[in-house]
C-alpha cells in the first residue's frame, strides 16, 4: 500500500447544502481533477465551504487542513460551473499556497455536459484564462454526460 494523497476540498458557499456526491464519486473513480491520482490511494482530510463571497473561510480553513496533513486542496468544480463563476478563484489559487504552502487544484468532479453547453452558449469561458482553470475537469463527452 502506498502513502495516500491527503486531499482537502473547498466548495463554493452557494452550494453549502451539497452532500458532495459528485466530488466523492469522482475521487473514488479517479475522474475529473482526481484522475491525477489514478493508481494512488487518497484520503479526504477536510471538506468545507469558502463561507460566501469574498471567501472568508479561505483565510482559515487551509490551516486546519494543514494540521490534518493535507497534501493538496481542491477548489470544487462548482467554483467554475456556477453562474457566474467565482470572481475570487484566482485570488484563492494564489493565497493558499502563499500563506500555507499548500498546492491548489481547481476542480473536483468532471464538468457536467449541461454546464459546458450553458457556459459555451453564454461565452462565459471564452477568455483564454479559463482554459487552464477548466483543464483538470473537462474530461470527455461521455464522462461529462455521466455527471449531468
Amino acid at each position: 500500500m502506498n502513502t495516500p494523497v491527503r486531499i482537502g476540498i473547498i466548495i463554493c458557499h452557494r452550494y453549502h447544502t451539497c452532500a458532495g456526491g459528485k466530488c466523492f464519486r469522482a475521487m473514488r473513480e479517479r475522474e475529473g481533477a482526481f484522475e491525477a491520482y489514478r493508481g494512488r490511494d487518497v484520503e479526504l482530510v477536510g471538506f468545507t465551504t469558502c463561507d460566501g463571497c469574498p471567501g472568508g473561510n479561505i483565510e482559515y480553513a487551509p490551516e486546519e487542513m494543514k494540521k490534518n496533513g493535507v497534501d493538496v486542496i481542491h477548489l470544487a468544480t462548482g467554483f467554475v460551473v456556477g453562474y457566474p463563476p467565482c470572481p475570487y478563484i484566482d485570488h484563492f489559487r494564489q493565497f493558499i499556497p502563499a500563506k500555507y504552502g499548500i498546492p491548489v487544484v481547481v476542480g473536483t468532479h468532471p464538468i457536467p455536459e449541461k454546464y459546458l453547453k450553458t457556459h459555451a452558449a453564454l461565452g462565459t469561458w471564452a477568455d483564454g484564462t479559463w482554459e487552464e482553470l477548466l483543464r483538470p475537469t473537462m474530461s470527455d463527452t461521455a464522462t461529462r454526460l455521466a455527471y449531468d
